[in-house]
């Protein structure tokens, strides 16, 4: 490769790089919008349900939590891209399968998404190179 090409393919990464951290960014700050409207919600629900919505509402701040790191040392934090992707894409294909109930179309729709864009990320962030952490590269 040339100076210039070289030169090149190292901006158009960059900026891949950048926009994949920006999809995280937002990921991270939209499940954290999620969190601090679960904490309101919690207050209505009934005793019987209180913890499965805290669950889900504490949830969302350790996925915001993820998300962040990710955002800042994509190529830093191995396994956290795999969990993610995994949790995201698992949680797609169960709301699948509840298609005909309200929050099971939400869920598919929104969870779908969500693993795309991560997956997107995934590859534009190179995430796979965060194994090489644990190698000492």
């Amino acid at each position: 490769m040339t100076t210039a090409t070289t030169a090149r393919s190292s901006t158009l990464s960059r900026r891949w790089d950048r926009f994949g951290r920006g999809l995280m960014a937002l990921n991270s700050a939209a499940a954290f919008a999620v969190f601090i409207n679960g904490c309101f919600l919690m207050a209505d629900v009934s005793e019987d349900r209180l913890l499965v919505e805290g669950w889900r509402t504490f949830g969302y701040l350790v996925f915001s939590v993820m998300w962040a790191m990710l955002a800042y040392r994509p190529r830093r934090v191995p396994a956290i891209w795999e969990v993610v992707i995994f949790h995201k894409v698992a949680v797609a294909v169960l709301a699948l399968t509840i298609l005909d109930t309200t929050e099971g179309m939400q869920s598919a729709i929104t969870d779908s998404i969500v693993a795309a864009l991560t997956i997107f990320a995934y590859v534009a962030c190179r995430g796979w190179e965060s194994w090489k952490v644990i190698n000492g590269e």
